[in-house]
């Protein structure tokens, strides 16, 4: 989460060096252009320390015994959750008695919509690396966001199928199934947990190995209505979790963390 925060900042940087570069080239002539992209002065940067300080009383920043740091469930993020499921759940149980019959489902992300990175994103100081997250997800166990499970369970309850589709690669799945498993959620199989494989992408898949996370999520949801699903709910963290339809309502969990097109 706040790794993600750091490491987009760098995405970010990269963006405006080239919009700076972009802005500097101008036909027929060596004339430098100001790029109205950037910040004018360091005032108008949200300062990094008063970041990090904000998200972590967002999220009731908690350490236990072990050092370990966890949010609060008395927290506004929690807060914030529990008002979305409220609203999931009344929606979600109006269209079980009169929507849209026996084959109904929700679309769950993992990271930050089923389970939370943040004790991973303190414990590496917010600097992601894909090392680093493999062998923590590999070797420990991620909370529930708040909530979120009791939601899936009480879903599953009501009729719908729960499908999870998230970006962690294909050799995290027996990871990501048992974690799932193990805070709650109905259980992740091969038949409804999808997950990113670059190696041997699916046929429903136009993009392959290529696809941008709008893409991949979209055309999976596709796949699963494509199977006689109507994915009544869909819910993530990144609007890029939602975008491209195939759901007939989105829920946007909140994670001011970091940004993921």
């Amino acid at each position: 989460m706040l790794g993600e925060t750091l490491r987009n900042s760098s995405r970010t940087l990269a963006t405006l060096a080239i919009g700076v570069t972009a802005g500097a080239m101008v036909a027929g002539g060596g004339f430098a252009l100001a790029d109205t992209s950037a910040p004018r002065t360091d005032k108008q940067i949200t300062n990094m320390t008063t970041e990090v300080a904000n998200i972590e009383a967002y999220y009731g920043d908690t350490v236990d015994a072990n050092g370990e740091h966890w949010p609060s469930p008395s927290s506004n993020y929690a807060i914030q959750v529990h008002g979305i499921e409220a609203q999931a759940e009344r929606y979600l149980g109006d269209q079980a008695r009169h929507g849209y019959g026996a084959r109904q489902a929700i679309v769950l992300d993992v990271d930050d919509t089923s389970l939370s990175t943040y004790n991973y994103e303190l414990e590496t100081t917010f600097v992601y690396s894909p090392a680093s997250n493999a062998q923590y997800i590999a070797t420990r166990t991620m909370p529930a966001v708040f909530g979120m499970n009791d939601l899936a369970q009480w879903a599953q309850k009501q009729g719908y199928t729960v499908f999870y589709i998230t970006g962690r690669p294909e050799s995290q799945r027996v990871y990501t199934a048992d974690n799932l498993a193990a805070v709650g959620f109905p259980a992740a199989t091969s038949t409804n947990l999808f997950m990113k494989n670059a190696a041997a992408p699916p046929s429903y898949l136009p993009c392959g190995a290529t696809c941008t996370t709008d893409q991949y999520k979209a055309d999976t949801r596709e796949h699963i209505e494509s199977l006689g699903y109507t994915i009544v709910g869909n819910f993530g963290d990144q609007y890029s979790d939602l975008s491209g339809g195939y759901a007939e309502k989105d829920f946007k969990i909140p994670n001011p963390m970091y940004y993921l097109p």
